[in-house]
């Protein structure tokens, strides 16, 4: 028979399991009467637990959100899915600061049985994680109060620093949270000039104003970071067609880089912002894999103009025999197949925008 304390914690997690239960399924889950379970729920009220519940006997008890945390009863696969998340949290910075994720771990870990801290032991050898030099730091609370905002419907006043430093207040209809792998955009419309996306690291203050929000026919969240952190803050966009599906479209040009759009099972449109027609044309050419510009004409003339001259340069000269050189570059044709560089369109670096 468990014990009362013991048998308080299984009450709680049953209760935390599901929407509602009757006192007759928790009595029989327990092994307990009908008379323990309510003097149980009594105690857990005392506690200070906020339990519902429903008069008659189809009536019900419901564990309300309160102004306390109930204890979690988890299963191996779950406290270690929580503690990888929480190191993942301290690490990445996604709460604003690392100091309530390690408190959380520390925590957890100090009662993990030895099985699952020998298993989360593995992860944290095996893994290592290379910092970005410039990665963006969120004000402490600020994703989730971003969060917050897009589920609480209500328009918002917005306090903003643009990538110059620039101070601006708008209203917005909050919508979606969207994370690039590297930053977090917050997706919104804003009231005077349309859907738009703000780098959440931007984001000074998020200000409710009481009114609801005003959202109708909104776009695709991620597709709409994809295009402006790819196109938007650029003079040029080129349009191309890459003969590969969707899904290896994007592992040759990044979401973050291009926009994306299937076209058939066999070939992908992507738009690509630059800042000048040659600076796209050294982008592409640099790709190594066969493509297609279908606009603007610019963007054509200088890629053909480069894969012109590189291959004009290795006609001038006949190949040098060389023996016992390891390492030697891979040849470039007039096509532009050659090594892929890292990066993406010059003066065009990953994830701009907001």
């Amino acid at each position: 028979m468990l014990s009362a304390s013991a048998r308080l914690l299984r009450l709680l997690a049953l209760l935390a399991a599901r929407p509602a239960w009757t006192c007759a399924e928790l009595a029989d889950r327990m092994a307990v009467t009908d008379r323990t379970v309510r003097r149980d729920i009594a105690k857990l009220r005392d506690l200070g637990y906020t339990v519902d519940s429903d008069a008659g006997p189809w009536g019900g008890y419901r564990l309300r959100a309160g102004s306390r945390v109930p204890p979690l009863i988890l299963d191996d696969e779950e406290a270690l899915a929580v503690a990888v998340g929480l190191r993942e949290a301290a690490l990445g910075g996604a709460l604003g600061g690392d100091q309530a994720a390690l408190s959380a771990l520390l925590k957890l870990r100090q009662v993990l049985p030895p099985r699952i801290a020998e298993r989360l032991g593995e992860w944290d050898d095996a893994l290592v994680r290379l910092p970005w030099p410039d990665a963006p730091r969120l004000r402490p609370g600020m994703l989730l109060e971003l969060a917050a905002a897009c589920r609480r419907g209500e328009r918002a006043r917005l306090s903003y620093r643009d990538g110059q430093g620039r101070s601006t207040v708008r209203d917005v209809d909050p919508y979606r949270l969207v994370h690039t792998g590297r930053r977090w955009y917050f997706v919104a419309r804003d009231v005077e000039r349309g859907w738009r996306t703000f780098r959440a690291d931007r984001v000074e203050r998020l200000q409710p104003t009481g009114r609801p929000a005003e959202i109708t026919d909104p776009p695709d969240p991620a597709r709409l970071v994809s295009h402006n952190t790819a196109n938007g803050p650029y003079p040029l966009s080129a349009t191309i067609r890459l003969p590969l599906p969707l899904a290896d479209a994007l592992r040759v040009v990044p979401a973050t880089v291009g926009t994306h759009r299937a076209d058939g099972p066999d070939a992908t449109v992507v738009d690509i912002g630059g800042p000048d027609a040659d600076g796209l044309a050294r982008y592409l050419l640099g790709l190594a894999t066969p493509l297609r510009v279908l606009a603007p004409d610019a963007v054509r003339q200088a890629l053909a103009r480069r894969a012109r001259e590189l291959a004009e340069e290795n006609a001038a000269h006949e190949p040098v025999e060389r023996t016992g050189v390891s390492g030697s570059a891979p040849p470039v044709s007039a096509t532009g197949e050659r090594t892929r560089p890292a990066g993406s369109p010059s003066g065009h670096p990953p994830e701009q925008g907001g």
